[in-house]
């Protein structure tokens, strides 16, 4: 059975990694999907151009998607960056730029995309967190409390809209092999797959199912803020 079918879905970071592979589990579940994504999409025609820091960018994206798809039932947001610093020697810029794209720019997707899921009768939105929000990390701290804040984000944003409909969770990866981690130091790879108990990192097409999930019918019914943690052991709440 395809469990999305005739849904319509925005994922934003969805040219590569989780995003790109969650697009690809919707399209192959039955949605209608868009990707967004700051990256050129090659050979996707419904592909479009998004940055997530400028509000005026989201503003537009959800505002297209909506008008190719005649609105909104699922929204992801899987746009992100990872670099790696000390926080002593961590630049502001540094700091401001993971917080922009990480956590401001989930804010800004789910501020425009709301209304809308409102004004349908609900809708599903899942925010892409990581573990490292809830246990934090070395050289990482910036990513860590952007990633703590999507993950307190989506509890309020649940409380406020689980009335209309609209149900919001995240997920909350462990260290996934995409284009993303390559910012991240082999050392600092080498001390993480050993310190996880299936001790390797996962596949971005491992974490993709958990979304479908989510956004399926009957299957994501009954979460509500919540948090899944597809992080190879990493984390054990």
């Amino acid at each position: 059975m395809a469990v999305l079918r005739d849904r319509t879905a925005l994922v934003t970071g969805g040219a590569s990694g989780i995003g790109a592979a969650i697009a690809a589990a919707f399209t192959a579940e039955g949605a209608r999907v868009i990707v967004a994504d700051r990256h050129p999409v090659p050979g996707d025609a419904s592909a479009i151009r998004l940055d997530v820091t400028d509000e005026a960018s989201v503003s537009a994206a959800v505002a297209e998607a909506e008008r190719r798809l005649g609105g909104l039932d699922v929204l992801v947001n899987s746009a992100g960056i990872l670099t790696e610093s000390p926080l002593a020697e961590m630049s502001a810029a540094t700091w401001a730029e993971t917080i922009a794209v990480d956590l401001t720019g989930v804010f800004l997707c789910c501020r425009y995309a709301v209304p809308g899921m409102i004004a349908r009768g609900g809708g599903r939105i899942i925010n892409i967190a990581s573990q490292l929000g809830i246990k934090g990390g070395v050289g990482l701290a910036h990513y860590a409390a952007a990633k703590a804040g999507v993950i307190g984000l989506t509890k309020s944003l649940a409380l406020e809209v689980a009335r209309h409909g609209v149900l919001v969770n995240a997920i909350a990866p462990g260290p996934v092999e995409t284009p993303m981690v390559d910012g991240i130091t082999e050392d600092w790879k080498r001390a993480k797959r050993a310190e996880l108990p299936l001790g390797r990192f996962g596949r971005p097409e491992e974490v993709a199912p958990t979304a479908v999930l989510l956004a399926a019918d009957p299957g994501g019914n009954l979460y509500v803020g919540q948090t899944l943690g597809p992080n190879s052991g990493d984390v054990m709440p």
